[in-house]
């Protein structure tokens, strides 16, 4: 079986998928909200329209994503999503849409290893890094 990212998000994943779709061309598989899970699931007032879960694919690598219910969400921290791709424009356009409204961690330059290479976190809290070979 294939390892997949799975990102929480603080009950706003369905913007972040949107944003995601839009900046990234992002590829929804498969999309699932509380209030359509097969089994009763007990979540707080408001949350059956909240995203549980998304599968979705960028540049062909498999990511997974939800919203954490209330007392759940942990900030992420200790990794970074890796998007290694072979165009330098593509690297600079997905960089600056991500630090939109984000961080940038490390500028996107080049390295002894990349054309392009820089780390932001995006404005849902999620740590990127973009690599172009």
């Amino acid at each position: 079986m294939p390892v997949s990212p799975y990102l929480y998000f603080a009950g706003n994943c369905a913007e972040a998928l949107a944003f995601y779709e839009t900046a990234l061309d992002a590829k929804v598989e498969f999309r699932m909200k509380f209030n359509e899970v097969p089994e009763p699931t007990p979540v707080p007032a408001g949350w059956d329209e909240k995203i549980c879960p998304v599968s979705f694919t960028i540049l062909g690598t498999h990511l997974m994503a939800s919203d954490a219910p209330p007392g759940m969400y942990n900030k992420p921290a200790g990794f970074r999503v890796a998007l290694n791709m072979e165009a330098p424009g593509t690297a600079k356009t997905w960089f600056d849409a991500l630090a939109t409204g984000g961080s940038i961690d490390m500028l996107l330059q080049k390295t002894f290893w990349a054309s392009a290479f820089g780390m932001v976190t995006d404005r849902f809290g999620i740590p990127w890094m973009v690599n172009c070979a």
